[in-house]
């Protein structure tokens, strides 16, 4: 399915005659393609009149001297390596504010950024990615009642490993060190998604399956 379609079927859930921000969620695994999705349907959002912007969860990780304090380092991705209170946050003043600024990840030198990007007035659709945006646990269940539209990426388990070592290779990590980065922590986390994952409103499939 193209991203036409799936544009096409968010508008159809949205409320197009409210007036304030509306959030969808994009929810996936590590390496689902959230970032490679989400800003195709936010162009494609805002060429059908609504205008959307990509926000990313990623902001919010816990720096890592934190994360050393707290023994969490090696998890990191984790739920509980998450400012989940700030995120939520974050969320709420979405729907409530005009302006609000956000923190955003740096990958390259694994770092959060604070004040680093910005959503304005005329942005109607925040466009919201991150991995546990659907995820039933204390806490994370109270974002997802946030959203307005939900989405689910799904990866086979085979393509999500491959994906991972990859991402890994272009970071500059060995084969085997890749692998162990993948298979140790974030199919961990892949793992932890898909056992307690909330109902979307809609589903995309990397083989470009899609229903609603």
């Amino acid at each position: 399915m193209t991203i036409d379609a799936l544009c096409q079927s968010v508008i159809e859930k949205l409320d197009t005659a409210h007036q304030g921000r509306q959030l969808v969620a994009l929810s996936g695994a590590p390496g689902s393609g959230k970032s490679t999705l989400s800003a195709p349907l936010a162009k494609a959002l805002t060429a059908r009149g609504l205008k959307a912007e990509v926000v990313p969860m990623d902001g919010f990780h816990l720096d890592n001297r934190l994360l050393q304090t707290r023994g969490l380092l090696a998890r990191k991705g984790a739920p509980e390596t998450f400012d989940l209170h700030g995120f939520m946050r974050l969320c709420r003043a979405l729907k409530q504010a005009d302006h609000v600024v956000y923190p955003v990840f740096d990958r390259e030198r694994d770092i959060a950024i604070a004040g680093a990007a910005e959503v304005g007035p005329d942005c109607r659709v925040a466009v919201i990615e991150g991995n546990y945006l659907l995820f039933d646990a204390p806490g994370w269940r109270d974002v997802a009642a946030l959203w307005d539209v939900s989405i689910r990426l799904e990866v086979p388990n085979q393509e999500l490993e491959a994906r991972l070592i990859q991402r890994w290779l272009d970071h500059g990590l060995d084969h085997a060190a890749a692998v162990a980065r993948a298979q140790g922590n974030d199919l961990a986390n892949a793992r932890a998604i898909d056992a307690a994952r909330l109902p979307a409103d809609l589903v995309w499939r990397a083989a470009s399956a899609f229903e609603t």
